[in-house]
């Protein structure tokens, strides 16, 4: 897929914004609509390091799991995670969130999403309509985003830690 960038404006100061991005946890109350099943692979969900994995709800996808992880964080400008998904986890992507003041007190927020499949099968499916599809689930996403920060409507349910607790102290089980 080649790199497609959507923009959203959002009337929150940029550094709310950030803060609720850098949280990995959050990315299922926005964006269970077409990524689904999300489960954080450390315990730590907010900032650098920050992973998880999920199920891409696309047509004609079969290896529907993916992950991404914080790799860059620069408070309180830009976000960037890279993953890996489908057959045997071989097509890459990277997906970045970059945020700017737009004056009025609010922020804009430019997501840029991109993957690489590997092989000539990857791409034919790719241009099925799995790219289109995954740009117009971002976009809504970035839309139902922004209807969380401005008013808490549309939020859906939080992701959980893959496994469960991993100290007595979460008090995730008995």
């Amino acid at each position: 897929m080649q790199p497609c960038t959507i923009s959203q404006k959002i009337d929150r100061p940029v550094n709310v914004v950030f803060d609720y991005l850098s949280d990995l946890a959050n990315y299922s109350e926005f964006t269970d609509h077409f990524l689904t099943d999300w489960r954080m692979t450390r315990e730590e969900t907010y900032g650098l390091g920050a992973g998880g994995r999920f199920r891409e709800e696309i047509r004609f996808d079969r290896f529907g799991w993916g992950d991404m992880a914080i790799v860059e964080y620069v408070a309180p400008r830009l976000i960037v995670l890279v993953g890996c998904g489908g057959k045997y986890n071989r097509i890459r992507s990277l997906t970045a969130f970059e945020l700017s003041d737009d004056g009025d007190d609010g922020s804009e927020v430019r997501l840029t999403v991109e993957t690489r499949p590997v092989f000539p099968s990857d791409k034919v499916v790719g241009a099925l309509g799995q790219d289109r599809a995954r740009r117009r689930g971002w976009r809504k996403s970035l839309k139902r985003l922004s209807r969380i920060l401005e008013e808490g409507k549309e939020r859906g349910p939080r992701a959980t830690i893959a496994g469960g607790a991993r100290k007595p102290a979460t008090g995730l089980r008995d």
